[in-house]
């Protein structure tokens, strides 16, 4: 058992609403690796951080996608920073889901992430750190896609559509 889809993509990119819009219209459920992580460790992301450090996080985050690579049918959202994680990148190559990359800009990035939930790696001067963030993340995005999906200007509905029609022609998981 595999993800349906894996959506990958920055902080902004709208992988979370667009994979519950997605998991609806194929009749199958939707899992976020951050909700994961936190329903399995009891805490949110941002006091995970706080408390035990990004490090302790990201190996938290690895077991929670490992898991779900092999043990989970529905459609699958990572968070932005998850494949920054070199075995989480490697399992993710070697596996048979495909990776949509939501790619979006920087500036449409910031205007959708930039101060609207807990980002623990945008503290602090937003603009800056997402722009470095999408510098070093960007190729390994691009690595791990198999599409590429222009974020930029489609809303969460026309992004679901298109990823299910590249999916499926009304075949339900």
């Amino acid at each position: 058992m595999t993800p349906r889809a894996i959506l990958i993509g920055a902080p902004g990119a709208g992988k979370t609403t667009v994979g519950e819009i997605l998991a609806r219209e194929l009749g199958c459920e939707f899992a976020d690796s951050d909700q994961l992580v936190e329903a399995e460790h009891g805490q949110s992301v941002s006091d995970i951080f706080v408390n035990q450090g990004e490090t302790v996080f990201r190996d938290w985050e690895h077991l929670s996608i490992t898991r779900a690579l092999s043990g989970f049918s529905g459609v699958l959202s990572l968070g932005g920073g998850a494949v920054m994680n070199t075995e989480t990148a490697r399992e993710l190559k070697e596996g048979n889901a495909p990776i949509f990359w939501l790619e979006v800009s920087s500036s449409v990035a910031f205007r959708r992430a930039g101060l609207s939930a807990p980002r623990p790696l945008l503290v602090g001067n937003v603009r800056a750190n997402l722009v470095s963030l999408l510098e070093t993340r960007t190729p390994i995005y691009s690595s791990l896609a198999t599409y590429r999906i222009d974020a930029n200007t489609l809303d969460p509905q026309q992004l679901a559509e298109q990823i299910s029609d590249l999916l499926t022609n009304g075949v339900e998981c």
